[in-house]
């Protein structure tokens, strides 16, 4: 679509690159106007097509490109820190970001919530980055000299974003990965 590309001026309305070479109908929409669309580059492109593995730094860029005045960009934007929340800096973007109840139906009928990884403590509520956690079992640290007691606070954890039963978090000072079975919110 020509007004597509003249309104990008050539380059990627999700990450700014010069590249921008895939003229992008954002799902389930039919295409049918050009707020629809999104010029993308290969890169971002193939990332969000699962194409290739999400790389958490490329989407650094939805910093500035969440507040695009394009709806199909506004609902990539979305859509992408909705699936890197587990990185953690995603969820302060995701707080400030505001989309009309509209555009906001679009992005989340694109995005299942069973797709999303959920992290669960031991009584099977969910966990969120940032979250204060309690250890329910003394704990041996692999690689380190010490023993993490049960009743010990973890706070600001993160979510290991690929794998529901692990977050990390910093224990007598050093960053540790633990399972979410031995811990609490």
């Amino acid at each position: 679509m020509k007004e597509v590309s003249e309104r990008s001026k050539g380059n990627c309305e999700v990450c700014s690159s010069a590249q921008a070479s895939i003229i992008y109908a954002v799902p389930p929409r039919k295409g049918s106007s050009p707020e629809e669309y999104a010029h993308l580059c290969k890169t971002c492109h193939d990332q969000i097509e699962g194409i290739q593995e999400v790389t958490p730094n490329h989407w650094r860029c939805l910093n500035d490109s969440m507040w695009s005045e394009v709806d199909a960009v506004k609902v990539i934007s979305w859509r992408m820190l909705k699936r890197l929340q587990g990185e953690g800096w995603p969820n302060d973007l995701l707080e400030m970001m505001y989309l009309e109840e509209d555009i906001l139906a679009w992005a989340k009928e694109g995005s299942s919530e069973e797709d999303q990884i959920k992290h669960l403590d031991s009584n099977g509520v969910e966990l969120q980055s940032g979250d204060s956690v309690v250890l329910i079992k003394d704990l041996k640290v692999k690689g380190a000299n010490f023993v993490a007691k049960r009743g010990t606070a973890v706070r600001n954890i993160t979510l290991v974003h690929d794998n529901p039963e692990q977050i990390e978090g910093k224990v007598e000072g050093q960053r540790i990965v633990i399972l979410t079975q031995y811990v609490k919110k």
